[in-house]
């Protein structure tokens, strides 16, 4: 593994992330995520719509933007993770999406 390792840092109100050895966070965005409730959504609508419900969520500004059609969440309070599920979410859209690296391919820092 040569490539530069990943640094995410969760906080409360603001994400930062971005590669080692840079000066600075290459983002930095609201500790927040939105996604679509699904709880009354029973197995066979699950299965028409091809299981791609755990894609239809939004995270940092984007989030914000979509609170009418979607469930807000801050997975972090009080410093302390309170929703695992969201942050994982979190991290996935941070990798893929803003980093837009492969964890496999990086060492990877969480604090």
């Amino acid at each position: 593994m040569n490539k530069a390792p990943v640094v995410i840092d969760n906080g409360t109100g603001y994400t930062k992330m971005g590669y080692s050895g840079n000066v600075e966070p290459q983002y930095i965005i609201p500790t927040v995520l939105a996604a679509k409730d699904n709880g009354d959504m029973g197995q066979a609508t699950q299965a028409r719509r091809g299981g791609v419900e755990d894609l239809d969520f939004y995270i940092g500004q984007e989030a914000f933007k979509h609170s009418a059609t979607h469930q807000v969440n801050y997975p972090i309070r009080y410093g302390l993770v309170d929703n695992w599920d969201n942050m994982e979410r979190m991290w996935q859209r941070c990798m893929f999406e803003y980093l837009r690296c492969d964890p496999e391919e990086h060492f990877v820092l969480l604090t």
